[in-house]
């Protein structure tokens, strides 16, 4: 079973970063694409980036792009999600989910029903 805890979480001004982990225990992350996906209060939960279990295919959501970046440590058994130039809307509950890596080339799994299991959240809060 693949267990995920997120981390990085807390309170920064807006233009400041903060960078969330996704640490897998149980068993090893080189096989799944893992997703960061984030939810704000009275919103539905959004997609926000994802990176193939090879690390050849990453994807960030517009609403980040240019600001944000993924990146796995294998060595740690970890996911990253570098976040700069935070923004007021950037807040939310960041999840990172897991699924095993079956795409034979296609593009990479997007929807939160695609991916079997999730962490606890990380709340990030972009407030002056």
């Amino acid at each position: 079973q693949l267990q995920l805890v997120e981390s990085g979480g807390g309170l920064v001004q807006p233009g400041g970063s903060l960078r969330l982990s996704c640490a897998a225990s149980g068993l090893t992350l080189d096989y799944y694409v893992i997703g960061w996906f984030r939810q704000a209060p009275g919103k539905e939960r959004e997609g926000v980036s994802y990176i193939s279990s090879s690390d050849s295919s990453t994807y960030l959501a517009d609403p980040v792009k240019g600001r944000f970046t993924i990146s796995r440590d294998r060595a740690k058994n970890t996911v990253y999600l570098q976040m700069n130039s935070l923004k007021p809307e950037d807040t939310a509950v960041y999840y990172c989910a897991g699924t095993l890596d079956l795409r034979s080339g296609a593009l990479l799994p997007k929807a939160p029903y695609e991916y079997n299991f999730w962490g606890q959240g990380t709340q990030v809060t972009v407030s002056s």
